[in-house]
C-alpha cells in the first residue's frame, strides 16, 4: 500500500459513516467499484448502486456491474439514461459530459429519494482534478458528494486498496463512455457508437487490455499500451483488425504512436 493510504482509507470510512445513506453512481469501473464496496461494508443496506443503461455504455460493462452487486448482495438499480435524447448532446459540444452527468445525476437522485437515501456519490478521485472534466461541475450543482476526492485518493491509492480488499477490479483497465471517442463537434449517433463498441470489443477479444478506438470520420485511431502495440504490429493481427474494422464501417485504421492516454480528445481544446 502506498504511503498515506491508511490515513486516506480511514478518512474515507469516516466520511461515509457521516453520510448515513448513499446511492453510488456505479459504472463497474475501478473507482466506483471500490467506493461502492466500502460504502456497503460501512452502511450495509443504506448503500445502494445505481447504474445508467445507454447506447454509450457497453453491455459487457453493465453485465459486470450487475454481477458484482449480485455477488456482494448490494441493491442494484438500473435506470435508462439515453444521452442521445438530451437536447444538444448529439452535436458533441465541449460541455457534452456536463449535459450527460446533469441528466444522470437527476435520475439517480430520483431513485435515491424514492428509497429514502439522503446522498448521491460519484467515484471521481484526486487525479480527475488535473483534466478538463465538465461533468464534475454537474455534480457540484446537484450536491453530489465525491468521497474519494475528498479523501485525496489517487487512482494508484484506489488500485492498491482494491487489491487488499480482494476486488477483481484492482487491475481493471480504465474505461470511459463511448461518447468520449469522438472529437468535439463531430456528431454522435447510435451507428457510430456501435462501430466503436464493436471495434473495441474485437481488440479486447484479441487480448488487448487498455484500448481506445477514437472515431475520426472514416478513420479509426487505436490507442493502446505497449503490450497492445506489440500485438497489433504482427502482420496477421494487423490484417485481421483492418478487415474487421472495414466491416464495422471504417475506411482507414491507424495506430496512435504515443499510445493510450486519458482525455486525448481534450488535447485539441
Amino acid at each position: 500500500m502506498q504511503v498515506g493510504s491508511d490515513e486516506k482509507y480511514a478518512r474515507l470510512i469516516r466520511d461515509i459513516e457521516k453520510l448515513g445513506s448513499v446511492a453510488v453512481a456505479f459504472s463497474g469501473g475501478v473507482d466506483s467499484t471500490f467506493l461502492l464496496k466500502v460504502a456497503h461494508d460501512t452502511l450495509r443496506e443504506n448503500a445502494i448502486a445505481v447504474t445508467a443503461r445507454s447506447c454509450s455504455f457497453p453491455k459487457r460493462e453493465l453485465d459486470e456491474a450487475a454481477a458484482f452487486c449480485a455477488a456482494e448482495g448490494i441493491e442494484h438499480v438500473i435506470c435508462d439514461s439515453e444521452e442521445l435524447d438530451i437536447d444538444g448532446f448529439s452535436s458533441n459540444p465541449k460541455n457534452r459530459c456536463y449535459l450527460c452527468k446533469r441528466e444522470l445525476f437527476d435520475k439517480i437522485w430520483k431513485e435515491a429519494r424514492a428509497r429514502g437515501i439522503e446522498h448521491v456519490a460519484d467515484g471521481s478521485n484526486s487525479d480527475d482534478e488535473g483534466d478538463y472534466r465538465p461533468g464534475l461541475e454537474a455534480g457540484r450543482e446537484q450536491s453530489v458528494v465525491s468521497p474519494l476526492r475528498d479523501a485525496r485518493m489517487s487512482k494508484d491509492d484506489i488500485r492498491a486498496l482494491s487489491r487488499e480488499l480482494g476486488l477483481a477490479t484492482w487491475d481493471k483497465q480504465s474505461f470511459a463512455c463511448l461518447s468520449s471517442r469522438f472529437p468535439y463537434g463531430e456528431s454522435i449517433t447510435r451507428e457510430k457508437l456501435g462501430m466503436v463498441d464493436k471495434a473495441e470489443q474485437m481488440l479486447l477479444d484479441l487480448g488487448l487490455r487498455q484500448v481506445r478506438v477514437r472515431h475520426h470520420g472514416g478513420l479509426a485511431r487505436i490507442e493502446t499500451d505497449e503490450q497492445g502495440m506489440q500485438t497489433l504490429l504482427r502482420r496477421d493481427t494487423r490484417e485481421a483488425v483492418h478487415e474487421k474494422f472495414r466491416e464495422y464501417g471504417f475506411t482507414y485504421v491507424s495506430l496512435d504512436l504515443i499510445g493510450y492516454r486519458t482525455g486525448s480528445m481534450n488535447e485539441s481544446l
